[in-house]
């Protein structure tokens, strides 16, 4: 197995379209793929490369967030409340030394359907930035990822950062994973949850997001329209229907059968709806 190490972003482009070897950011999924027996003919280390790392910056409109950046880094920082529900997400994904490790754009491209960042920023209405030979391209998380390790990535791009849109209102959100236990397991279902008001105390903004449902992370966009408009008195009443539903798509494995999962994720997004609204009108 070839171990590549570029100097630069140009670098590791011309590498990545030549050669097609996996790129290794953090290695917390390529190495336990090692152990089991999943050897890629290559490795192109960027984990050194300036242009993906660096500190979470900000405008008026958005929060720029390195691929680069750990789960520990992004957990330690001082953010608004709309990133509760990133933060809350990178506090359970593995143990601790994973969190070191493990990037942000990492979780992302890997694109497992248990992913718990992609949950969470995809509730955020969260971009990606990719640049490659022809230069850069900015497309929405959702349309990023398009299916068990599956995105949209083309053979010499890299997943340079991903863009949050600032909140200019009051807003909250919140993180709910269920797992066998609480800590070091994968999700059983998870739901980020992500609510902005308007002047008016009204539901402007709502992010509902479900993963380990299906072969991806799915937004219940028919729910959120429903929220749209609502006081927080009158959301604080929200129910899922079951129609509303409908995208997730469950499998049943080892771990818990297709309708567990689904009557779960109608509890979580329940519970995330009413965390997100309770704190909204208890400030």
């Amino acid at each position: 197995m070839q171990y590549l190490r570029p100097s630069n972003l140009h670098e590791a482009i011309r590498l990545k379209n030549e050669t097609g070897y996996t790129l290794l950011a953090g290695g917390t999924d390529i190495y336990p793929g090692l152990e089991n027996g999943t050897r890629p003919a290559g490795l192109i280390d960027i984990s050194g490369l300036p242009e993906l790392s660096g500190p979470v910056r900000s405008d008026e409109y958005w929060w720029t967030i390195p691929a680069m950046t750990t789960w520990s880094a992004l957990a330690n920082m001082t953010l608004p409340r709309q990133f509760d529900v990133v933060k809350e997400a990178a506090a359970k994904i593995g143990g601790r030394q994973i969190q070191n490790k493990g990037t942000i754009g990492g979780n992302i491209c890997n694109a497992s359907p248990a992913a718990d960042g992609v949950t969470a920023l995809m509730a955020l209405d969260s971009r990606v930035t990719v640049v490659g030979r022809e230069g850069s391209r900015e497309m929405t998380l959702e349309s990023f990822v398009l299916g068990n390790r599956h995105t949209s990535l083309k053979k010499d791009e890299i997943l340079l950062s991903i863009g949050v849109p600032a909140a200019q209102h009051r807003h909250s959100s919140v993180f709910k994973k269920l797992g066998s236990r609480r800590y070091l397991v994968i999700s059983l279902v998870m739901v980020g949850v992500y609510v902005a008001l308007d002047d008016v105390r009204q539901l402007s903004r709502v992010g509902i997001c479900v993963g380990s449902c299906g072969p991806r992370s799915v937004r219940l966009k028919a729910a959120e329209e429903r929220l749209l408009g609502m006081q927080l008195d009158e959301a604080a009443e929200f129910s899922l229907k079951p129609q509303e539903l409908a995208p997730l798509s469950p499998i049943s494995d080892i771990r818990a059968t297709a309708s567990f999962r689904l009557a779960m994720a109608r509890t979580l997004v329940d519970e995330g709806i009413r965390d997100v609204v309770g704190s909204l009108i208890d400030d």
